[in-house]
């Protein structure tokens, strides 16, 4: 297999024919997930607290990201312009847009820039799937957001930490809307592990999978002894992690696409 055969098959196909991920594009985009999230955690660190407030201001960041992903998915973009809004690339996009917007927003003193700018961009998406699609499945977004609470609810039992709870609730969501697309509505899983583990078990492992692995994350990290800002910015990737998926499959459900 030459070199371009390579790429094309582990790479290039995966995107053009969403084929979903493979063991080696998924440890590749790990990788350089590491590599940027400790360069962005370099640079902002001196420059703001990864807290509360900045995780619920990147939430509409988020939600943009993963409804204009929805777009794409319905097929109101077409290549090449369509593989910039699939995965990975979509994360590039976002981040193009939010890390500058944030810049500006430290620059002129005045965060709430940050947060303001994602709610305009937030706002489109929906617009655009709200006067092109019938909603199909409207239960999904709400039962998924209630499965997610119930076991967030659990977690806070032990963990009183705000920005521990934000980010476990979102990998539920992610977890919950995973399951019910899997289960109840016909849909596959693109990552390779959750994949595997469904072969064996069923739709339901992504659920206690989710809840095992986060709630030991992050209760670890509300006790281990290392700097706070580091810790917010961890939790805040398993944020992203979580949340962006979870919002784009349950609005995908949502709209039946």
């Amino acid at each position: 297999m030459s070199l371009w055969e390579f790429i094309k098959k582990y790479y290039i196909d995966s995107i053009v024919y969403k084929q979903g991920y493979n063991i080696v594009n998924t440890l590749t985009w790990a990788a350089i997930l590491l590599v940027a999230a400790w360069l962005i955690y370099r640079y902002l660190s001196k420059r703001l607290f990864f807290d509360k407030k900045f995780m619920l201001y990147t939430v509409p960041f988020i939600f943009f990201g993963s409804s204009v992903r929805v777009v794409e998915d319905a097929g109101f973009l077409q290549p090449p312009i369509s593989y910039v809004f699939m995965s990975p690339m979509i994360y590039v996009l976002v981040f193009s847009i939010a890390f500058p917007t944030l810049l500006i927003a430290l620059k002129m003193k005045n965060l709430k820039i940050y947060p303001y700018t994602g709610i305009i961009l937030a706002a489109i998406p929906p617009i655009i799937l709200l006067t092109n699609l019938r909603i199909e499945n409207w239960w999904v977004f709400p039962a998924s957001i209630a499965l997610a609470l119930i076991f967030t609810l659990i977690f806070s039992t032990l963990s009183k930490n705000d920005e521990s709870r934000i980010a476990f609730f979102s990998q539920m969501l992610d977890g919950s809307a995973s399951f019910i697309g899997l289960q109840f509505l016909g849909y596959w899983e693109l990552h390779v592990l959750p994949r595997f583990l469904i072969s064996l078990t069923g739709p339901w492992i992504m659920i206690p999978l989710k809840f095992v692995i986060f709630f030991l994350i992050l209760l670890y990290l509300d006790k281990v002894d290392e700097e706070e800002n580091l810790k917010g910015f961890i939790k805040f990737v398993i944020m992203v992690l979580g949340l962006a998926p979870g919002i784009r499959n349950a609005l995908r459900m949502t709209f039946g696409v």
